[in-house]
């Protein structure tokens, strides 16, 4: 997204320069209006393939209408005029692309690039054959550009001024409109369309919006070309044409604002040139092409950008979440204050059922959530709780049952109007504009709520007030200091607390809370749990958490759900003390599981050497000089808090983040360097954090994928019956598709998936994370019968069964290696962890 004037003045330089350039290497003035043109429309198609994400192969058929609009209006109603022509054929461009957009964008993804196929197929029949009206084949001529305001535009002089005018307005209205909060929105729908539904934005109206435009700029560009060469055909609603627009697009650089631009001349001048010595000159720019979509994917900026990159000192910061200030802020944000003191009917769901095929998810379940109170929802994994909080927040549509909101009924409107309506919620799975920074991930969806969210003109950095929300906001959840640090790039605990962030910033009437506690270290759990206490007494809040000690710390009113249906219904005390919830949910408990002895199977011989590795992404500084040895059955834990670099440890062990320095040698076999499917052929099981599982294949496939080319001998051979013993649960899913499975089944999954085939060292990434504590006590026992067969690497920031789990300890803080020792140490001497660990 362009944030300075920069661009607007080389735009402006470069408009004055063109014709001199051409000139220079004797191209005609025309092929300058043609540049012009062209680098017009790529413009406008970029405002959906870059900044929207929507692939257009029909957008010629914009330029193209635009150009036979202008003509025929011309011959038949504007005879003698150059204004008026170019002014309906844009208005009739516009119409036309509000009815065909109100119909196509409908459908997403491949759908929507096949409509506008359709679309440009069927205007390049029309205009091909109806030969009366456009010409047909022959095309249309007797275009006259006329004489305006005294100035003779038939001479070309003249005419090339006109246009580098009308594109130097294209220029500034597209840069404003794309620091707009529409053009915010668009850039918001390319990132994650979903959550922008969540945070209360229409999609498809602003969808629309931007179709429209991108079209009516796509129209400039088909009045300004029809103009220049005096003739009308049907070539510009061809696919091929279509094709060349999305082609200098992407050669220039769809996500940069001046890169179509680029694209455009490049092409008009390989077209002018390459033409000169073959008619085959299409078939070469197809190779081209091709290069620049392997290698450089950013186009022709990209290509500049690497070779000025040796030239340019290299800045190097820390890692994302190293500058963050946190403080203890008592009070909720003003606009999130509650004037009225009662406990009446907040949220309440009655008789709902979902069912997903032959699955019956959620059956009968109610609920009633008070005001100003901290309702907990929970239950083993598979109860069916994510399930209820996508009903009542609109991902899906009950099969049966209604839902209440302050006693209006909410069931089975859009995401969207929910939100509105004041129903903000967080995922299970964080769900973020991964590629925006963390300040433009909060301000997108304060904005949502502001009179200004549909303005095209203004520059969100000039709203003042919704700046002050958002940095208000920011401080209130801790992530203050980091607000340009990309989404992304956070850890898996700060991208928590921005998902977290983000259904506050949407001002509920209530809040949803999907395992906001997951993946945070302790001392930050402590602190949010906290954060959510007080929030709750003044907006109230529906939490699903697993963590179930803080949970009956914290809560008010307790719901469990267990296979669908609601099992217990009260206070704390009611779900504490039911014997049934014990049973199916509560298990031992983590602490009677961790406290028990177990016995270390680890060997002498070291299995796996990292020495000195620094590992970055992009400019932050992750890891430094971290080194450790793994021994054979080893289980090491790696420890630390949120952005410590532990998770980014994993991924440079498995090859996913490549070290720039260091070594790491499994055996006598150095992997930096290597690919990731390599280095897990070399014997290393991966299990991500999130599962990372192919949804939608069996379990059984899932293993068959893991497996297919890791029997290479590596370690030890696991196939099916080997696994189903350590996890005999999946026998009885092992033709369901791992997406109906609940995240203890899915979790088994993974870690299934990472043994199969031949292994001597797993990798596990919060493999505890958002499990009911009757499952981590079962996976808790797989890995400790694991260890007498492979060594493993655990991160997870529940330290008790970590430490008692592991037989070493390796602490991180900031990227680099601060403790290492037996994890015996820090889980019988509290005063140790507390220093070791920052707690």
């Amino acid at each position: 997204m362009p944030n300075s004037r920069v661009s607007l003045i080389i735009v402006a330089l470069s408009l004055a320069a063109l014709p001199f350039a051409l000139d220079f290497v004797g191209l005609p003035l025309r092929s300058a209006i043609d540049v012009v043109a062209f680098a017009i429309a790529c413009m406008g198609l970029n405002i959906l393939v870059g900044n929207t994400g929507l692939v257009s192969f029909g957008h010629g058929a914009w330029f193209g209408l635009g150009a036979y609009a202008a003509a025929l209006s011309q011959r038949y109603w504007f005879p003698g005029s150059v204004i008026l022509p170019s002014l309906f054929a844009i208005a009739f461009v516009a119409v036309s692309a509000v009815l065909s957009g109100a119909l196509i964008l409908r459908r997403r993804g491949v759908y929507f690039s096949l409509l506008t196929l359709a679309l440009t197929a069927l205007l390049f029949a029309i205009g091909y054959r109806w030969t009366e009206f456009t010409g047909g084949e022959s095309g249309l001529g007797g275009v006259r550009r006329a004489v305006v305001l005294g100035v003779d535009l038939e001479r070309d002089g003249n005419y090339y001024f006109v246009v580098a005018a009308i594109a130097m307005a294209v220029c500034v209205l597209l840069w404003r409109f794309h620091r707009s909060p529409v053009g915010s929105v668009l850039v918001a729908i390319r990132e994650n369309e979903q959550r922008a539904r969540f945070i209360g934005y229409p999609t498809n109206r602003y969808k629309l919006i931007g179709f429209v435009l991108s079209a009516a700029v796509v129209a400039v560009a088909g009045t300004l070309s029809v103009f220049n060469h005096r003739f009308a055909s049907a070539e510009p609603l061809s696919v091929a044409f279509s094709g060349e627009l999305i082609a200098m697009v992407v050669i220039g650089g769809m996500r940069s604002f001046l890169g179509p631009a680029l694209g455009a001349l490049f092409f008009i001048l390989f077209r002018e040139f390459l033409s000169i010595w073959t008619p085959h000159w299409l078939f070469y720019f197809g190779l081209l092409f091709i290069g620049f979509v392997v290698f450089s994917p950013t186009g022709l900026v990209g290509v500049a950008e690497r070779l000025l990159a040796p030239i340019r000192r290299r800045e190097i910061k820390a890692a994302a979440m190293a500058g963050r200030r946190t403080a203890d802020v008592v009070s909720l944000p003003r606009n999130l204050l509650r004037g009225h003191d009662n406990k009446n009917l907040v949220l309440s769901a009655r008789n709902l059922d979902k069912s997903f095929g032959g699955i019956h998810a959620v059956r009968g379940f109610d609920l009633s959530v008070r005001d100003k109170t901290l309702h907990a929802l929970i239950g083993p994994n598979g109860a069916g709780k994510t399930t209820a909080f996508n009903l009542l927040s609109g991902l899906y549509r009950p099969d049966r049952g209604s839902v209440d909101l302050e006693g209006k009924s909410i069931a089975g409107l859009k995401p969207e109007d929910i939100t509105t309506a004041g129903v903000g919620r967080s995922f299970q799975i964080t769900n973020l504009f991964a590629g925006l920074s963390v300040e433009e991930n909060i301000c997108l969806a304060v904005q949502a709520h502001s009179r200004m969210r549909y303005a095209m003109w203004y520059s969100t950095v000039s709203l003042a007030d919704i700046h002050a929300e958002t940095a208000e906001l920011l401080r209130y959840i801790g992530l203050a200091g980091i607000e340009g640090a990309e989404a992304s790039s956070l850890s898996y605990g700060g991208q928590r607390l921005l998902d977290m962030g983000l259904a506050l910033a949407t001002q509920p009437r209530i809040l949803l809370l999907d395992e906001p506690l997951a993946g945070l270290a302790v001392a930050e759990r402590e602190r949010i749990a906290k954060l959510i206490k007080t929030i709750s007494t003044e907006i109230p809040i529906l939490l699903v958490e697993h963590d179930i000690d803080r949970v009956f710390q914290i809560a008010d009113h307790v719901t469990v759900m267990n296979d669908g249906a609601v099992l217990v219904d009260g206070s704390v005390e009611d779900a504490r003390n039911n014997e049934k919830v014990r049973e199916v949910y509560i298990g031992s408990g983590t602490t009677a599981v961790a406290a028990q002895p177990r016995e270390s199977a680890a060997g002498s011989d070291r299995l796996l050497a990292v020495d000195s590795i620094d590992t970055f992404y992009g400019k932050s500084h992750i890891l430094n000089a971290v080194s450790f040895d793994v021994r054979e059955h080893e289980i090491v834990a790696l420890l630390g808090r949120n952005g410590a670099g532990k998770s980014t440890l994993l991924k440079s062990l498995i090859g996913i983040a490549r070290p720039e320095a260091g070594s790491i040698r499994l055996l006598d076999q150095e992997t930096v360097g290597l690919p990731s499917a390599e280095i897990a052929r070399q014997g290393i099981g991966y299990v991500p954090q999130g599962r990372g599982l192919f949804a939608g294949m069996t379990v059984s496939d899932n293993l068959v994928l893991g497996r297919l080319k890791r029997t290479t001998g590596a370690g030890i051979h696991w196939d099916d019956e080997r696994i189903v013993a350590v996890f005999p649960r999946l026998a009885e899913r092992w033709h369901t598709p791992a997406d109906y499975l609940s995240g203890g089944e899915q979790q088994m999954v993974a870690v299934a998936r990472a043994l199969a085939g031949d292994v001597r060292v797993l990798l596990l990434d919060e493999p505890f994370e958002g499990l009911s504590p009757a499952v981590t006590e079962e996976l808790f026992e797989a890995f400790d019968r694991l260890r007498h067969e492979i060594a493993m690497i655990i991160v997870d920031h529940h330290l008790d069964l970590a430490l008692a789990l592991s037989d070493r300890t390796v602490v991180l803080e900031r990227g680099s290696v601060t403790w290492t020792g037996a994890s015996n140490l820090l889980k019988h001497d509290l005063e140790l962890r507390r220093k070791v660990l920052w707690l």
